[in-house]
């Protein structure tokens, strides 16, 4: 049973920097995801003067619950949405002047929701160029706290930000919120607040946050569902076996549902204590689905739809047109470079089996376009990337990994 080392959440690694990073004490945390956005994070919280301490297994991070120890820094964010989202809200809760930038793909994606809700809650934020994107300066004086309402119809990162400031405010914090995308990172966002001794109530559409900090602890990071999504999807699609330890009943990421679409179109999933197994049958039904909160497997199902046998249509995904590229239309122009016949409209895709011909794909320096369709090159090879090596964003060693699992499953 070929089992794969799936490398930590991006997620996952990205909050507990933060919740340890405003801790009070020291915490240690394991098997954290080492990638160009997890390096960016912590890189980031150096800068603003916290002490990170790295070895290849764990991270050690000095928490300081009254913000940032230096009076003035310059954080670049580099391609990293979590990055550029969560530390300007954890800059605010010190003392001092703070400048934020981003690479030219992070810098088009949208923050306005965000920085609208900080400077309701007085915070003296300014964009520097364009309205709603980096680069931006934060003047910090803490944050007072209260009530904001918040749209995070675009990005669920925004409340998440937000929430994870809220301990950190001197009374608390109540966010109304008005629309709400990727529902279960939010989950995930409050339990592992839990796990740093805060508590999150949600009433209806209200979330309130308690004033009273944090408490370091030592945080085990589990294995990125998102990423396990190309393995899964690689069983289904080749009639063989994949198997993820450390991903299973307990997980926190909402993204291995994607094993309940695998098991409508036919596959054979097994979810345990600590394990999730994906069989293929040799059989790939067609389906129409709902991806509004696992919209990141968005791209893993496009890859796989046309060796469907009908018609697959993914809807409500609105939001991955602002995500490191148009995923959405990114996905559809690829398919349709394999000969494959697509359709679009505005939060939805229609993907018709077809019989895809090699092709040469545009990624947009996006790593999830590459991982997805590595996997419809298992069934067309000769598929080449104008830029193989974006997925060090997330997951360095993708390449080799999959080259090995191509190796243990049928031809």
């Amino acid at each position: 049973m070929p089992a794969v080392d799936i490398p930590g959440s991006k997620s996952l690694t990205a909050r507990a920097l933060f919740l340890a990073a405003a801790a009070d004490g020291v915490t240690t945390l394991r098997r954290p995801l080492r990638s160009d956005d997890t390096e960016g994070f912590a890189e980031g919280l150096v800068r603003l003067g916290y002490r990170v301490g790295r070895t290849p297994d764990t991270w050690q991070i000095d928490g300081r619950p009254q913000g940032p120890s230096v009076a003035e820094a310059d954080v670049f964010c580099r391609d990293g949405a979590t990055t550029a989202r969560f530390l300007p809200a954890l800059a605010a809760t010190g003392h001092g002047t703070y400048r934020f930038d981003a690479s030219p793909q992070m810098r088009r994606r949208p923050l306005l929701p965000l920085t609208r809700a900080l400077r309701d809650l007085g915070v003296d934020l300014r964009h520097e160029e364009a309205e709603g994107h980096h680069p931006l300066t934060v003047r910090a004086a803490g944050v007072d706290g209260g009530q904001v309402t918040l749209d995070a119809g675009q990005s669920s990162q925004y409340l998440t930000a937000l929430l994870l400031l809220g301990p950190l405010t001197r009374r608390g914090l109540r966010v109304e919120v008005t629309d709400l995308v990727s529902a279960p990172y939010v989950d995930i966002t409050r339990a592992m607040m839990r796990a740093f001794g805060a508590e999150v109530r949600r009433e209806g559409d209200v979330f309130v946050v308690p004033p009273g900090g944090y408490r370091a602890t030592t945080y085990a990071i589990e294995p990125d569902a998102s990423t396990a999504s190309y393995f899964f999807a690689a069983a289904a699609l080749t009639g063989g076996e994949v198997t993820v330890p450390g991903l299973g009943e307990g997980a926190l990421q909402g993204d291995l549902a994607f094993v309940d679409v695998l098991r409508r179109m036919g596959a054979r999933v097994e979810v345990g204590a600590d394990r999730t197994t994906v069989r293929g049958t040799g059989r790939l039904d067609g389906l129409t689905v709902n991806m509004r909160d696992i919209s990141d497997t968005m791209p893993t199902l496009a890859a796989i739809a046309p060796f469907a046998s009908g018609p697959v249509r993914i809807e409500d995904v609105a939001n991955t047109r602002v995500k490191e590229c148009d995923r959405l239309e990114a996905c559809a122009e690829n398919l349709r470079r394999l000969g494959v016949e697509v359709a679009t409209g505005p939060d939805w895709i229609e993907i018709r089996p077809g019989r895809p011909a090699p092709a040469d794909f545009k990624t947009y320096g996006d790593h999830r376009i590459v991982m997805s369709f590595a996997v419809t090159g298992l069934r067309v090879p000769g598929i080449t990337y104008d830029d193989p090596g974006c997925v060090r964003k997330t997951f360095p060693g993708f390449h080799e990994a999959f080259a090995a699992l191509r190796g243990r499953l049928p031809g």
